[in-house]
């Protein structure tokens, strides 16, 4: 079993951020012995000691990003695999579980990563099998408040920080936004290190290809693709605050920050979460340098997503969403890729592409009423890796988004990495086309044929 992370404090009192610190390991240790997972389990950031706490409450880029070191001395600037490494990998993922941040009964719960965690092992699709081919990030920083900040409202975050004293006290609280949303003792602390999770991913694939690191004969052409296993999800939070079962938006803090940090100006994102992602949408509404293009399921939560919203002002068109209607499933979504996807994609030309990748369209997931299967997102996830191999040098960062049955989430994850890897699809051992019914073609016809003449495609 990975070592505990260890703490060295300053002082013999806790002040607040230090008590909800204790929390997150707390989990973090519990984590570690969940049933799911066996002795050979990972924590994220397990060779780092949490140093330099400061007694006041207020993060900055500089107080948060300087709290963390690596016990080997390394900057905290580079809490990323070796540039050998990275020269051989297939793909590279990062794990959050959140296990502070929980609600009984909730849908969205802590079981939810430790079951994708398990199933990886269980396929031999994890560093431990597959040598250099796959790796896992031991070690990254959390988003400082200013990442955060360059997405969500300060106040917002603020705001947030301050309720965990509340959520000590009480256990669970609400949080308004458009919600309500959950949040316990360490949900800012976690929220914080998912969307780091996502953002040092986004280092890593673009550190795979620099010229400064690696020698000329050997930058990648293909780096590693990434994926980010990491709970709260994002895609509903607004930028005003939070939504649904979602605290920050990860998807949208990594295109702000491969934007900010690596002058990738030009973002795609696509999310097929079977919801309307509407804080990535409304982030980025009048943006014409980030591209959102999201499916879901027409008339789902929360309601928003239709069809003639398209952006606005300089961002008008750099918004696509198509409603899919009940009952789509395989049919749709490969119809989808070849007639709308892949030419949005082709005419925007990304810099990278981020994907907001939501399990939850699964014909067993409890939430919904599409019929996508296993087989659906390996098709995803190798049309996907292809488009940015073509478009944009195959950077790319999928991100945890929906996904509650907690085998049809494992299963097509574990499907995900086999397309990344190249690998035939395991999904006909999983999948039972018996529970399939007939999919609606007639509207799924109407909906692409609408959403190709709106954006003249």
């Amino acid at each position: 079993m990975a070592s505990t992370p260890k703490f060295l404090w300053h002082s013999m009192e806790l002040q607040p951020i230090t008590r909800n610190l204790l929390l997150v390991q707390n989990h973090i240790c519990k984590w570690q012995k969940h049933p799911r997972f066996g002795s050979g389990a990972q924590i994220p950031g397990h060779g780092c000691i949490l140093k330099h706490i400061r007694s006041s409450k207020r993060y900055s880029s500089k107080s948060f990003g300087a709290s963390i070191s690596c016990s080997t001395g390394v900057d905290k600037d580079f809490f990323l695999p070796p540039i050998t490494q990275l020269a051989e990998a297939k793909m590279i993922y990062s794990v959050a579980p959140a296990m502070g941040h929980n609600k009984e009964s909730h849908p969205e719960s802590h079981f939810r990563v430790p079951a994708i965690v398990s199933a990886l092992e269980k396929m031999e699709l994890t560093p431990k099998f597959r040598g250099l081919e796959i790796i896992e990030l031991q070690n990254f920083r959390p988003a400082s408040v200013d990442d955060v900040a360059s997405v969500h409202a300060r106040a917002y975050v603020s705001g947030l920080e301050k309720a965990m004293d509340q959520a000590v006290e009480e256990g669970i609280i609400f949080i308004d936004g458009s919600g309500p949303t959950y949040a316990t003792a360490t949900t800012f602390q976690e929220s914080l290190i998912a969307a780091g999770a996502g953002i040092s991913l986004v280092d890593s694939v673009v550190m795979s290809q620099s010229k400064t690191l690696v020698a000329a004969s050997k930058v990648r052409q293909d780096p590693p693709i990434g994926f980010a296993l990491i709970r709260p999800p994002g895609h509903h939070a607004v930028p005003k605050g939070p939504m649904g079962f979602c605290v920050f938006g990860n998807v949208a803090i990594a295109a702000r920050y491969a934007q900010r940090v690596h002058g990738l100006k030009r973002v795609l994102i696509i999310d097929f979460d079977v919801h309307h992602g509407n804080g990535t949408n409304d982030a980025f509404y009048d943006d014409p340098d980030i591209f959102f293009l999201s499916t879901h399921q027409d008339g789902s939560y929360p309601g928003t997503g239709k069809i003639d919203q398209i952006g606005n002002g300089n961002g008008e068109g750099a918004t696509l969403n198509l409603p899919l209607p009940a009952g789509s499933g395989d049919m749709a979504m490969r119809t989808v890729f070849d007639e709308v996807i892949l030419p949005c994609a082709q005419r925007f030309q990304p810099d990278i592409i981020l994907a907001s990748a939501g399990y939850d369209g699964h014909v067993l997931d409890p939430l919904a009423s599409l019929q996508f299967t296993t087989g659906t997102y390996y098709m995803l996830a190798a049309n996907i890796k292809q488009l940015a191999k073509d478009l944009c040098g195959g950077r790319c960062v999928f991100f945890l988004e929906g996904g509650y049955n907690l085998d049809s989430l494992s299963y097509s994850i574990a499907d995900s990495f086999r397309a990344f890897l190249g690998e035939p699809s395991l999904a006909p051992e999983f999948d039972n086309p018996s529970i399939l019914y007939e999919e609606p073609s007639t509207k799924i016809k109407q909906a692409v044929q609408r959403v190709k003449f709106l954006h003249s495609l």
